[in-house]
């Protein structure tokens, strides 16, 4: 250094977290036009799923009681789930690629909030979310769905999957951390394809027998299913079927997304 010239200080301002948050979110959103193949499967395996559950099952509506003259109309918002869900692990398997190659080392000594490090991908899954849940709800109406309570009915199913990308995510990041390699994305997946058939998933309680009934009664995820399907079955919108699944989608985001909050700080201090 030569004499005589200023030292510059240090700059330890940290980056605000609305900035850090979106620059985050940005990022993850530009990499499906750089990595398609990273998330069309959220948004074909849905589609392919709904259409060809209704196509398979059609004759389900036969039985007695069935909530609604529509196959789709049942099988549609089961695609839906499973479409925003992966966006939402769709997230852990991102951060997996960025913490094998380095990349997310390099994002952990910026000045960013670590609380960005979370809010920011999950502002990113639920943008990918509701564009899963739109294309989705489009193609199902080209192949004979019909929302049985208008409009209105159909924001439930936008609410519902934004919920389940929410809790996608916190535990998708909370095993990316963990595991910091892809063990964690069989677990991810497992514990999510687990989560949504031990419910009503393809056919109605009131028909279920054995122990499938007692777990999907008991799983929270039967209640974020059936707000999903609010807007697409015969049946009357009720306050207990909505705080139901409400209550399910704010209870578990809450644990997953702490779970990943503690993973993180885990990964920071190690």
């Amino acid at each position: 250094m030569r004499t005589g010239q200023a030292i510059r200080p240090i700059n330890t301002r940290r980056t605000p977290h609305s900035a850090a948050a979106v620059g985050l979110a940005k990022r993850s959103i530009v990499n499906i036009t750089r990595l398609p193949s990273a998330f069309l499967p959220s948004v074909l395996m849905p589609v392919f799923q709904s259409i060809a559950f209704a196509g398979t099952f059609f004759a389900i509506i036969q039985i007695p009681g069935f909530p609604t003259d529509r196959s789709i109309n049942w099988f549609l918002p089961l695609g839906t789930l499973m479409g925003a869900g992966f966006a939402g692990i769709g997230i852990g398997f991102s951060t997996i690629r960025d913490l094998e190659t380095g990349f997310y080392d390099r994002i952990r000594l910026t000045p960013a909030p670590r609380s960005a490090l979370i809010t920011g991908p999950l502002a990113a899954a639920l943008i990918r979310a509701v564009l899963v849940t739109t294309i989705v709800i489009i193609v199902g109406l080209m192949f004979g769905a019909r929302p049985t309570h208008g409009p209105g009915g159909v924001l439930f199913l936008y609410v519902a999957a934004a919920g389940i990308a929410a809790l996608g995510t916190g535990w998708g990041l909370g095993l990316a951390f963990r595991f910091r390699d892809m063990r964690a994305a069989a677990i991810m997946q497992l514990t999510f394809f687990l989560l949504i058939f031990l419910t009503d998933a393809q056919t109605p309680l009131f028909i279920m027998e054995g122990w499938l009934e007692s777990a999907a009664r008991i799983n929270p995820f039967t209640n974020i299913i059936r707000l999903a399907r609010l807007g697409f079955l015969d049946a009357p919108i009720t306050s207990n079927n909505i705080w139901g699944g409400l209550i399910a989608i704010v209870a578990i985001s809450a644990l997953t997304l702490a779970f990943a909050r503690r993973s993180l700080d885990r990964l920071s201090d190690s």
